[in-house]
């Protein structure tokens, strides 16, 4: 039986030499490894108490929502600034060369309401952590947090330490 890593692609040297990238289109265009993906994210939120999937634009769209779907929970998009319609916090947060923004509607998290926050990779785990910033500036928990991949070389889990944090496969590097 294959594992989620069997359906990962690795691409050395991009975006440059020495970096090795981790594809998770091979995991969607396989019907097998789609499946098993939200199946093995699924799984890692078993036993948690939580009242909303949140994800962070674009692959926590892929991941998160079908997550809520199977678990018949409301979902909570997190889009890059610009993209929502209606009245929104957000949050602008360093990237290795410059920033980012990305905002939430003003009601999408209730005060108390636990929220588990879905992405396809934790790297340096700034952009999820500016996520789980907007759900507790709304009055929500963050009750956890679940990635298809993690690069612990990156050392997102540490930045991100005071918050519960599964991947499903993580990577020593970068």
């Amino acid at each position: 039986m294959k594992k989620v890593e069997d359906y990962i692609r690795s691409i050395p040297d991009f975006p440059e030499p020495g970096i090795i990238f981790r594809d998770v289109t091979s995991v969607l265009m396989d019907a097998d490894g789609l499946q098993l993906a939200i199946n093995e994210m699924q799984k890692k939120l078993e036993g948690l108490d939580f009242d909303v999937v949140a994800g962070t634009e674009s692959r926590g769209f892929i991941f998160g929502m079908p997550i809520a779907y199977n678990l018949k929970k409301p979902f909570v998009l997190i889009r890059k600034q610009g993209k929502l319609p209606c009245e929104t916090v957000s949050k602008t947060y360093d990237l290795e060369y410059g920033q980012a923004t990305i905002e939430m509607h003003k009601d999408a998290v209730k005060p108390g309401q636990k929220v588990v926050i879905v992405d396809d990779l934790i790297a340096t785990g700034g952009t999820v952590e500016a996520a789980a910033q907007l759900i507790e500036e709304l009055g929500g928990e963050v009750a956890g947090m679940v990635f298809l991949i993690e690069l612990a070389g990156l050392k997102g889990r540490d930045k991100l330490s005071k918050y519960k944090i599964d991947s499903v496969v993580c990577y020593p590097g970068k």
